[in-house]
């Protein structure tokens, strides 16, 4: 009989919450009337003629008979009183644990009835059974009608018949003929030598239709593992694999997470391979340059007594270099044939970190931008150093620093120091589809979560202290449990956590914690649809506001590691930020256009500049009080010249882009990367981040078209332009992903208003609508935008191919710096 979907508490059977102190009595414990009870006391006066003697008789008979029921009825009242006081003593040990205030404490177990949850499997649709094995025995399950594969159902069974199935393995162990059995492709290998604790080794198959590097699902010993195929192998083959030991409680029991994975390729990271190159013209003793090493590109220094045309040796980790064959997405082919100056992540040779790279028009590492201040090619990325390693508040400070002093690790551990990813795995992931990385970031997450057996936190919240309840409770976690399953509940509100409350908590509270009211963000100056930190939200709240971000980084980063989105867009340069991605003069613009012309048109002055008696200071106003802020040590005492204005315009971009929010920020990176492991980031790019963060949007095609603007040589035809016809087919057919880089490259989000595309506004606050300006061809190759005015200019291409090529290489490629004004 299958168990279907519970949204609410059950209600029957030995779960039942209702009054206890009213049971309702069956079988014996019917009443009587009292003319049957005068009768059985034989207090009637009888019908017809008896004689003393029969009467006698009949009375002792029936005054025995009258003593057994009435014995009986007590033995049975007495076996549903106590019964029913194991009932009731059971739901209480149970929800002992569990309290009545706001706050995040350990889950326990249900009442009279045993809840599980279970994913529904990704070949099951809506209506259709499958099986599972929950408290130690095999149940069927329909997936409700509103379901669909990848989502977690709750089914409920009684604990009765849970306890009779485990019964001899006391604690719901499970064993012998309790474990389901193994998968028809899984053959343990007979005749094994074996020391104490060591597993039995398996022989699975490969299923049809699995190719190398795919992972198929396979039963063994009772437990759902993972097994990715080797590079090397094919259907039909088999692979040698030794599963973890078993758990001790029932597998289905929790939310079902990824195992880990057995996996027979495991790469060896000890082994190196040697490669010989001749250092490049131009390369002194020290100096780094960059090369392609089995199609890695790797970053080598010079040795100091090496000098250019001398060849030069290297190791690198093998599996580093044999790269899996295997179709790339189409961004990581447009990156490889399209690839233009600028700031690329490479691998040192020299400890294996990520480290940022700027190579000139030879291809060669770019070294001028590590020395003056360049407002055209220098960048500054966030680097976050931990002072300590305490497990609930770590701390630590945020600084801007060149590009090349960002170094990221390229591997992650796991809290007993086991690797769990490797450079090669985060090298190969780097060039995945938005699609593959999202799938392999998850499939990390589930790796990285705290298993349901060693520990998972209730957070018990009032609704109308949503904020206030939620901060307490969350900033009360050590970092190991930021990494556990939480479960929600709203007190005084019915209702089971399945994973709709927990997307209501994240919804809410994040909606909250973004609204400009609140006083900790505010809405960006260029672009109405993001959000950028508050400088002055210590007036706000000016005892907890740097609490209140660390919350925030925290949620943020829960949200990503539970498949959870946020609510608000922040503006761009916090993305790169939280990526430690580079940042340069040409990202003021997205903040301040004005501010940004400004320090740009100082460059135009030449020796004139002395006139404007500027020193190296900035007036910051807070309602309505002005206060003078040193952009350096000293900063009032400098006047700002010609020969000092490249550190002038350095200074500024600092203080706009970290000094104002300084503090703020520090603490949202402390409580994000408590979460989230820093190398884990290094696949994706801003771009990718924010659509990771807060979803991919639902698009109205309709809508987009019917508000759209046309302008330049498109002004005359309109939609009607054969070149705008060929846009929109175009875009009609792009999947969401490249719908929402195509807005980001055009409005600087992927956010769409409330509204819809009639109430898209531009830098200055008012409505400026999607707009598709006509250029010529010999203008520029590649379609541009303008994020300011929500612009794009499209050149009039001579065949629908060319547009979509250039038009797809200029949203790809956006996070790069790809021709954007």
């Amino acid at each position: 009989m299958p168990f279907g979907f519970s949204k609410k508490k059950s209600s029957s059977g030995s779960g039942n919450d209702g009054d206890d102190s009213k049971p309702q009595r069956t079988g014996s414990a019917s009443s009587t009337s009292p003319s049957e009870r005068k009768s059985q006391n034989g207090r009637s006066k009888p019908r017809g003629s008896v004689s003393k003697d029969d009467k006698k008789a009949k009375g002792d008979k029936k005054a025995k008979g009258d003593r057994k029921a009435k014995g009986d009825r007590k033995d049975k009242d007495r076996k549903d009183r106590d019964k029913k006081a194991k009932d009731k003593a059971r739901r209480q040990k149970s929800e002992a644990g569990r309290p009545n205030g706001p706050g995040a404490v350990p889950a326990g177990s249900g009442g009279g009835m045993a809840t599980f949850r279970v994913p529904v499997p990704s070949n099951v649709r809506p209506g259709e059974e499958f099986q599972v094995f929950a408290g130690g025995r095999i149940v069927r399950v329909r997936c409700p009608h509103d379901s669909r594969p990848g989502q977690s159902l709750q089914i409920s069974v009684p604990l009765d018949e849970i306890s009779n199935s485990n019964g001899a393995n006391g604690g719901g162990g499970l064993s012998g003929p309790d474990l389901p059995p193994d998968s028809d492709n899984v053959t343990k290998i007979p005749n094994q030598d074996l020391r104490e604790g060591e597993q039995p080794a398996y022989m699975v198959k490969i299923p049809e239709g699995i190719r190398g590097g795919q992972q198929f699902p396979v039963t063994i010993q009772g437990q759902q593992l993972t097994v990715t195929c080797p590079n090397a192998a094919r259907p039909g083959m088999s692979v040698r694999i030794v599963p973890p030991p078993p758990s001790d409680s029932p597998p289905l029991d929790r939310p079902r997470q990824p195992q880990r994975m057995a996996n027979p390729n495991k790469r060896s990271n000890d082994k190196t391979q040697m490669f010989e190159v001749i250092v490049p013209k131009g390369v002194l003793p020290g100096q780094p340059f960059a090369l392609l090493a089995g199609g890695v590109r790797v970053l080598v220094t010079c040795p100091k007594n090496a000098a250019a045309g001398q060849k030069i040796r290297f190791n690198l980790p093998i599996g580093l270099v044999n790269k899996p064959d295997g179709p790339k997405s189409k961004l990581a082919e447009i990156k490889l044939s399209y690839d233009k100056d600028g700031w690329t992540r490479t691998i040192r040779a020299t400890d294996m970190k990520f480290q940022w790279t700027r190579f000139d028009e030879n291809g060669g590492v770019d070294t001028a931008t590590s020395q003056r201040f360049d407002d055209t090619k220098s960048a500054y990325v966030l680097k976050l150093d931990f002072h300590d390693d305490h497990d609930k508040m770590r701390q630590g400070s945020v600084s801007l620093v060149t590009p090349e002093k960002g170094v990221v690790d390229s591997n992650i551990k796991s809290v007993t120091g086991q690797e769990l990813v490797s450079y090669q795995d985060i090298a190969n992931a780097q060039n995945k589809s938005y699609e593959d990385k999202i799938q392999w970031f998850q499939e990390t997450c589930s790796q990285l979560c705290v298993e349901w057996n060693e520990g998972h936190m209730r957070m018990n919240v009032r609704r109308e202290y949503l904020l206030s309840d939620s901060m307490e409770a969350v900033m009360s976690l050590s970092r190991k449990d930021l990494r556990k399953v939480w479960r929600f509940e709203f007190i005084g509100e019915a209702g089971i956590d399945a994973g709709g409350l927990a997307r209501e908590w994240f919804e809410l509270v994040t909606d909250e914690v973004f609204d400009p009211d609140m006083g900790l963000w505010q809405t960006s100056a260029t672009n109405q649809m993001c959000m950028q930190i508050n400088p002055a939200s210590e007036i706000s709240c000016p005892e907890d506001h740097l609490i209140y971000f660390r919350f925030i980084g925290r949620i943020m980063g829960k949200a990503m590691f539970d498949r959870q989105l946020v609510k608000g867009h922040m503006v761009k340069h916090l993305y790169k930020h939280i990526l430690g991605w580079p940042v340069m003069f040409s990202d003021l613009k997205d903040i301040d256009e004005e501010y940004y012309n400004s320090l740009k048109g100082l460059k135009d002055m030449g020796a004139d500049i002395e006139y404007l008696y500027a020193d190296f200071t900035t007036i910051e106003e807070t309602l309505g009080v002005k206060r003078t802020v040193e952009l350096v040590p000293g900063g009032a005492d400098i006047d700002v010249t010609e020969e000092n204005l490249p550190e002038y315009i350095e200074a500024n971009l600092k203080y706009r882009l970290l000094g104002r929010y300084e503090k703020q920020l520090n603490e949202l990176l402390l409580g994000f990367f408590d979460v989230i492991p820093e190398p884990l980031l290094t696949i994706f790019d801003f771009q990718e981040l924010e659509l990771l963060m807060c979803g991919l949007p639902e698009i109205d095609m309709d809508n987009w078209k019917e508000n759209t603007e046309y302008s330049g040589d498109y002004d005359r035809e309109g939609p009607n332009h054969e070149v705008c016809g060929w846009f929109w087919e175009i875009v009609s057919e792009y999947d969401q992903e490249l719908k929402a880089r195509l807005l980001q490259f055009v409005t600087g989000t992927s956010g769409v208003p409330a509204k819809g595309f009639s109430s898209l506004q531009g830098n200055d606050g008012n409505v400026r609508r999607f707009t598709i300006h006509g250029v010529a061809l010999e203008t520029c190759v590649y379609p541009r935008s303008h994020t300011c005015f929500n612009r794009i200019d499209l050149p009039i291409y001579d065949s629908k191919d060319e547009l979509e090529e250039k038009l797809k290489i200029a949203i790809t490629m956006a996070a790069t710096g790809f021709d954007i004004e």
